[in-house]
C-alpha cells in the first residue's frame, strides 16, 4: 500500500495548476491516443469539463477560444486534434507583451497631482466672464486645500496665486482680484469634524455599555 503512494515531488510539474492534476492526466491520456476522431472527442469531453469549472462562462464564445487555447497549453502543444479556433504556438506563447506606455508627468508641485493641471489648461480654454473667473477661485481653493493636507499647516493665499500663476503659464492671475480663498480652518473642517463625529459615537457606544448594571 505505500508503495503506490504518490507524492507531489515526484509527479510531473503541472502546466496550468488551477485546472488540477485530473484535467492535467486526461490532457495526457488524450495525447496517447492514436485515432484522430477518437482524440477529437476526448478533446471535446475535456473541453466540457474545463468549462463546467465555470458554468457561467462556458458558453462565451471569446472564452470557448480561451478553453481551447488552454487545452493547448496544458499538453505543451503536442495534442493534435481539430480545434474551432487558431491552434496557438510556442512561440507566440513565448512572446514579451509589448511594453504599455505611461504618462510620464513630474509637475513641480507633485502635491496639487495632475488633475489640477488639467482643470487649469480647461480654464485658461474658456472664454472670459463670471464662470470662469468662478472656475478660477474653485481651483485656487481647491489648491490650497491639496496644499494643506500635504504640509498639515496653514498657507497664504498669495503662495497659491503665484502657483496658479505659474502653473497656468501665466495666464491666470488672482492676485489681481480683491478677494480671500477659503480660510484654512474651513478647507480642513470636514476632515476633522466627520474624524470627532467618530469619535464621539464611540464614546457614546462606551459610556452606554458602561452604564449597564451586571448582577
Amino acid at each position: 500500500m505505500i508503495d503506490t503512494l504518490e507524492y507531489n515531488s515526484e509527479r510531473p510539474k503541472l502546466i496550468i495548476p488551477e485546472y488540477g492534476r485530473h484535467i492535467q492526466k486526461m490532457v495526457d491520456y488524450a495525447i496517447s491516443i492514436e485515432d484522430k476522431e477518437e482524440r477529437n472527442k476526448v478533446a471535446q469531453s475535456i473541453i466540457g469539463v474545463m468549462g463546467n469549472l465555470n458554468p457561467h462562462l462556458r458558453d462565451v464564445p471569446d472564452f470557448q477560444h480561451k478553453l481551447w487555447d488552454q487545452l493547448f497549453i496544458i499538453s505543451d502543444f503536442k495534442l493534435d486534434v481539430d480545434s474551432p479556433y487558431p491552434k496557438p504556438t510556442k512561440e507566440l506563447l513565448a512572446e514579451r507583451p509589448e511594453r504599455l506606455e505611461y504618462p510620464q508627468n513630474h509637475p513641480k508641485y507633485r502635491f496639487y497631482g495632475n488633475n489640477i493641471k488639467r482643470m487649469i489648461d480647461v480654464c485658461v480654454s474658456w472664454d472670459e466672464g463670471d464662470l470662469k473667473d468662478a472656475l478660477k477661485f474653485t481651483i485656487a481653493n481647491h489648491m490650497k486645500k491639496s496644499y494643506l493636507n500635504w504640509n498639515k499647516d496653514t498657507v497664504e493665499d498669495e503662495v497659491i496665486f503665484n502657483h496658479l500663476f505659474e502653473l497656468s503659464d501665466g495666464q491666470i492671475n488672482l492676485a489681481r482680484f480683491d478677494e480671500d480663498l477659503a480660510e484654512s480652518k474651513n478647507l480642513v473642517r470636514s476632515k476633522s469634524t466627520s474624524k470627532n463625529s467618530r469619535n464621539s459615537g464611540s464614546r457614546k457606544h462606551h459610556t452606554k455599555g458602561r452604564s449597564k448594571k451586571r448582577y
